[in-house]
Order: structure tokens, then sequence, then C-alpha cells
């Protein structure tokens, strides 16, 4: 046993480090998966509601928006607006639509509060701010963690630059929203959030710089359609799963050390049973 004491040490530290390697990609993908199956739920519900009912949650969460527009000190005091918790809830599980960024390859359903469940999962709606319906004098504001071991969510949204676009699908509408500034700002700067006049915004915000999450990342919107129902299109679930190279490539090596150190564990049986058979022939 002491003469193999080395190769199993090696094997083990393949397996754990292969391990802590992998759990970030398993976690990541089971929470991808959760998301297209919330997304679907929520696709499905819509299909079975009634015109009459998607207008009448449309109409409330335009209500909902103006009360906000014309109470002041909402944005910091929420609780002064409310029915927060019902708009656009169609299905009765805290989900008012979903969010898709192409390019860093996110689709996420959005739900309502910034939690610490929500933010595990998904994207949270900031209370206060505009919900994401769209109109002039909206602002609509997004959060989402970065660099959970258990899911990527807006890990990669440092990325996006000026001109990018991504949607919001909510009900029967699909917002259209072109990246026209990026901030970063102290967690207590908020100027930046207060909806304008006339403008139709959405503002996507994660902590930075990642992992110490002293500052706040501000990925502003601009509205660049007319939510039309015209413009709501089928959800498609991406079925591809992209997993890093850097941490395939111990994956692909451990199947080979692993039969190294068999084979070694073989010769050094034969040349045990050799050695003794020679020994008793002496």
């Amino acid at each position: 046993v002491k003469k193999h004491l080395s190769s199993i040490l090696i094997l083990l530290m393949f397996v754990v480090g292969g391990a802590l390697l992998l759990y970030p990609v398993i976690g990541d993908y089971l929470n991808y998966r959760h998301s297209s199956k919330v997304i679907s739920m929520y696709n499905t519900a819509l299909e079975s509601a009634s015109k009459e009912r998607l207008e009448e949650l449309i109409a409330e969460a335009e209500e909902y928006n103006d009360a906000l527009r014309n109470t002041p000190g909402s944005f910091a005091d929420p609780s002064l607006v409310p029915g927060y918790e019902q708009a656009l809830d169609i299905t009765g599980t805290g989900i008012m639509g979903y969010i898709d960024i192409d390019k860093i390859n996110v689709e996420l359903p959005i739900y309502h509060g910034v939690s610490k469940g929500v933010l595990q999962s998904g994207v949270g709606h900031i209370e206060g701010s505009s919900l994401p319906i769209g109109g002039e004098g909206n602002h609509c504001i997004l959060s989402g963690h970065r660099g959970l071991p258990s899911a990527k969510l807006f890990t990669d949204l440092d990325k996006l630059e000026i001109g990018d676009r991504f949607t919001i699908t909510v009900l029967d509408k699909v917002l259209t929203y072109e990246v026209d500034q990026i901030r970063i700002v102290l967690p207590d700067e908020v100027k930046d959030l207060q909806a304008v006049p006339e403008k139709d915004y959405c503002t996507l915000v994660t902590c930075t710089p990642y992992g110490i999450n002293t500052h706040r990342l501000l990925v502003r919107g601009s509205r660049v359609d007319d939510g039309s129902v015209s413009d709501k299109r089928v959800f498609v679930a991406n079925e591809a799963f992209k997993i890093d190279t850097i941490i395939v490539a111990p994956f692909m090596a451990i199947p080979m050390v692993i039969i190294v150190i068999v084979a070694v564990f073989v010769r050094t049986g034969r040349k045990d049973r050799s050695t003794k058979r020679r020994k008793k022939g002496k």
C-alpha cells in the first residue's frame, strides 16, 4: 500500500480538483434548465389567457406606473404605492416576464423584488421603479448577481457595449432596448436611475468590480420599438450549453491519468509477483 500511496494521492487530487471545477458548470446548467422551464411555463400561461385578461393586467400596470410618477418619494419608499406584488403576475408565481440578452447568452425570468431567493436564480425587478411595460416617462430597473458559483446570471454584463440590444418580454409585448449609456457608480448614487419625461428606459444593474462589489455597473437601454402585440415572438429555449475549455481540459485529462495510474499498479503488481517467484525459486 505504501508503494502506491503517492499514486493514490495524485488520483485523489485530480478527483477533488475536478469536482471543484465541475461544481459551477453543473450549478449553472441546472439554473439554466430551471430558467428555461420557468419561461416555458410563463408562455404556456400566456397562451391560455384571454385577450381581456392581458389588457386588464397591462391597464393595472400602467396605473401603477402613473401612480409612481405622481407620488413624491415613491422611488425611495415603494410602499407609498400599493399593488406591486400582484402587478403583471399572470402565473401567480411572482414572475412578470423574462429578459433576453443575446450577446452574452442570457435568458432569465424577471421576478418581483430583489430578495436573496430571487437573485439566486433570476433577475429581480427593483420595486419603486417602473414596471417593465414600456411607455414614455418610464424607467424600469432590473438587478442581477455576478459571480455566483451556481449560476452565471449577469456575470458577463460588462461585455455589453453602446449599441447592443436586449429584449424584455412581458405578457404579449416584446420590448427592445438599445444600450445608450454605461456607468459605474457607488451604491447610493441613484441619479441615473430616475425616470425621465418622454424617455423610455430600462437599466440593468449588477455589482462591480467582479468579486469585490464596491460599486454598481449600470447598463441603460433606450426603447427602440413600439411594443405592439405583433412583436410577440415564440420563446424557444436554447439547448446549447457552452462549457469553458479551461474546465473541459482537466476532465479530458482525468481518464488518461487514471489509466496511467492503473497501468502503474498493474506493472508494479507484476514486478512484485515476479520478485516473489524468484525468491521462492531460490
